[in-house]
């Protein structure tokens, strides 16, 4: 990997998404908007609401990012940026990374304005610390950045990465423990969802709402995600055509 070629890629892209307000809108606002609207459905029932918005206040940016990413970098690739990019002296490695810096600085802002308008907003109440609270909706959304990346290799078109979504992300929405605890659901979808990366931000999150200092099981979850993040990075760069057929 090269530094500079790195942060080129990262600068290139914010760069085009400063131009796309309707993007930076769906990234930025409709995670915020989503907690919002769930705590005026719940306005009877603080307590759901803060059982519940803790787990989406990570799912949210998850579900989003992945979105953006995968059709913005699916954009990219169908237009011959990326072959052309490729056709320079640029490794994939690089161009991964300067396109989940990119993003991933996006996702900062992004889990900052979500974490501090449930908290401070919305009366979120949680017994952790509100950073540990950022912290686990900031490796969300950088997990959502590398699933759009990844997948956006495997589609042909901004459609297919959009069909990607019910098959990536809404089996894990289902058997993360959101609707019912992890260890009450059938053995074989137990065993499904402990190899689920949402599973451990929703138990991460879940962490910080019942214990107000850092327990053994938040730093095992979050070491999970980012290690699920970062591995799905990797493969993202070995999956990257440097021709588009």
């Amino acid at each position: 990997m090269n530094t500079s070629r790195t942060l080129a890629t990262a600068a290139r892209v914010l760069t085009q998404l400063r131009h796309d307000p309707r993007t930076i809108a769906l990234l930025l606002l409709v995670p915020v908007v989503m907690i919002t609207l769930l705590r005026f459905v719940f306005d009877a029932s603080p307590r759901t609401f803060d059982s519940i918005g803790a787990s989406l206040l990570g799912i949210f940016p998850l579900i989003t990012m992945f979105l953006v990413t995968s059709i913005a970098t699916l954009r990219e690739r169908t237009s011959g940026t990326l072959e052309r990019l490729l056709a320079m002296p640029l490794a994939k490695a690089d161009l991964i990374a300067g396109y989940a810096l990119a993003f991933g600085l996006l996702a900062v802002v992004q889990s900052a304005l979500a974490t501090g308008a449930s908290l401070w907003f919305l009366g979120l109440d949680v017994v952790g610390s509100p950073w540990l609270l950022l912290l686990i909706a900031l490796l969300d959304a950088l997990l959502g950045t590398a699933l759009g990346l990844f997948v956006s290799a495997f589609a042909a078109s901004e459609f297919q990465a959009v069909q990607f979504m019910p098959a990536v992300i809404f089996p894990q929405l289902l058997l993360c423990g959101l609707f019912t605890p992890r260890d009450t659901m059938q053995p074989a979808l137990e065993a499904i969802s402990n190899v689920l990366p949402m599973s451990y931000a929703v138990d991460g999150m879940n962490e910080v709402l019942r214990h107000t200092d850092v327990t053994f099981t938040f730093v095992r979850d979050a070491a999970i995600v980012a290690a699920v993040a970062l591995l799905v990075l990797v493969l993202g760069a070995a999956t990257l055509r440097r021709r588009t057929t």
